[in-house]
Order: structure tokens, then C-alpha cells, then sequence
């Protein structure tokens, strides 16, 4: 894995370069990315200007399927090609397809989405892609060729977080206020180095590319986490991923207060404290083909 660009969602074309503790850690964050955010990314489904629903989706650097489980809840009559690099997800997608009654309805294909030549994926009425291009090395080339791919009229649905969600109230914890603060700066000066589409503006870049941009809207992401052990785990495997890479840019004393939160044993674990909140944003193009 390359730590030096710590990111909780999958990198979408490499394999397996994205799990600092293997791919099953890297997976159960996109799990419980999924089941946190679950009510934000339906709001998307619901909000996209789509002229008639959708009967063929393909989901783009899928993951686990939080994007596919939630579009195929969303457009019942419609089957997902969900496509990823890392078999470990797509693995785990189809073991969550068949246990929900849903194997039909979803195709799996493991390609690298850099690849110049990419596997049919048929002329999907919908393309989405959350949190997956900002990964691309040569972003300009996958916005052609979705072009390429999808249905004339159809949509293309570009999903970003504005960066790692923050859990921690702003003077936590008390021996070192602001402390996730200053993780996040660290992790977001290594990340610009390595991931330049990282907060690009998809707008102007979806319009070169021979799309018709319909809409953008930014949902602003504030979820109270008390109570709610999955925001805890949440929390616990992004810091533990950040931290992976961060380490020799913090103070001593800040890498030592962030240990102390990702001490699972400890009286400050991060899992302990019942202040949590999930806090960031998520901005949406929507994009036709003409």
C-alpha cells in the first residue's frame, strides 16, 4: 500500500495498494461508510434528474456496494454492473447480493479503471461513480470513455466527499484540543501530492468531455454518532488508516494523544466517548449524455 494518500474509500483501479491493515480492514470501513451514511447517499439516489428509471447501472470503483445496494433499493426493476479493482470487494458485494435476495440483479467485473481498454459493460442508462475519480490517474480519459459507454440521454452521477469525515468536537480531546484538525492538515498535504483530482471541480471537466451538466448540489453531512456503536468503529478504522500515513508528520505529543484514541483497551479510546459526530460534506454532479 502506498500510505502516503490515506482515503477511506477504495481506490478504484489499483489492487489492493489501498488497505494498510489488508483488505478486510480497508472493506469493513467501506462497510460502515455505507451503513452511516446510508440516509445521505438515498437522498442522492432520490435527487438525481433521471427522465425515466434507469434498467441498466453500472457503479464505478464500487467498493463493497454502498452505491449499488442503495440504487438498486432505489430503481427496483434495474440490475448493477458493479466494477472495482480489488476482488476482496467485489467478493464480499456478491456474499451481500445473494444474502439480500438481490444475485440476479447484480454482475460483478474486476478491471483496473485505467486501463486504456476497458471489459463491455454493456450501454448502462446510469453511471455512478462515489468517491472513485478523484483516484484516477487520467481522469479526462474515464470521463470519455463513460461517455462512450453510457445510453444516449443518459446520466452520469459524479459523487466526492470533501475529504476524511471528522468525528471529534473541536477542543477534544482535552490534553490536546484541535488535535483531529491538525491530523486532517497533515493527511491532506500528503494526499494533494499524490491525489491531484482530490476537491477538483468535476463541473467544467464533465462539460469537456462532451457531457451536459444538469445539476450539482452539495449536502452538507452532520450526524449525531452518540449512542451509535457503528460511528465509533467508524471513527476507530479512519483515524487507525490516517494515522498509518501521518505518523512522522505529527508532534510527539499529537501522535501520542491519537494513540491514546485508537487504543481500543484504553479509558480514551475513541470507541469510549459518547461526543462522536460524523461530520463533512458530499458534492453530486449530475451529467447527460447528449
Amino acid at each position: 500500500m502506498d500510505t502516503t494518500h490515506p482515503d477511506p474509500h477504495p481506490h478504484p483501479h489499483t489492487h489492493d495498494h489501498h488497505a494498510p491493515h489488508g483488505g478486510d480492514g480497508q472493506a469493513e470501513i467501506l462497510d460502515l461508510d455505507a451503513e452511516v451514511l446510508a440516509g445521505h447517499t438515498a437522498a442522492i439516489t432520490a435527487w438525481l434528474p433521471l427522465r425515466t428509471d434507469p434498467h441498466h447501472i453500472v457503479d464505478l470503483g464500487c467498493g463493497t456496494g454502498a452505491g449499488t445496494f442503495a440504487l438498486l433499493d432505489r430503481f427496483p426493476d434495474a440490475h448493477v454492473t458493479a466494477v472495482d479493482a480489488s476482488a476482496e470487494h467485489l467478493r464480499r458485494l456478491h456474499t451481500k447480493a445473494c444474502a439480500r435476495g438481490l444475485r440476479e440483479r447484480v454482475h460483478t467485473v474486476q478491471t483496473d479503471l485505467d486501463r486504456a481498454d476497458w471489459p463491455n459493460l454493456g450501454t448502462p442508462d446510469l453511471v455512478w461513480a462515489s468517491a472513485s475519480m478523484h483516484h484516477m490517474t487520467d481522469p479526462e480519459r474515464t470521463l470519455r470513455t463513460v461517455r462512450e459507454i453510457l445510453a444516449p440521454g443518459g446520466l452520469f452521477a459524479v459523487v466526492e466527499l470533501a475529504g476524511h469525515p471528522r468525528f471529534l468536537p473541536e477542543d477534544a480531546p482535552e490534553e490536546r484540543p484541535g488535535l483531529e484538525e491538525r491530523v486532517h492538515a497533515a493527511a491532506d498535504r500528503l494526499q494533494g501530492r499524490h491525489l491531484p483530482y482530490r476537491g477538483a471541480e468535476w463541473g467544467p471537466m464533465l462539460s469537456a468531455a462532451g457531457f451536459t451538466v444538469e445539476d450539482e448540489r452539495t449536502l452538507t453531512v452532520d450526524i449525531d454518532g452518540s449512542g451509535n456503536e457503528a460511528t465509533g468503529r467508524y471513527a476507530l478504522g479512519i483515524l487507525r488508516r490516517i494515522r498509518t500515513a501521518v505518523a512522522d508528520e505529527l508532534s510527539p505529543g499529537d501522535l501520542t494523544a491519537l494513540d491514546r484514541l485508537l487504543d481500543t483497551e484504553g479509558p480514551h479510546s475513541v470507541l469510549r466517548r459518547d461526543d462522536l459526530t460524523v461530520r463533512t460534506r458530499r458534492t453530486v454532479w449530475a451529467a447527460r449524455r447528449p
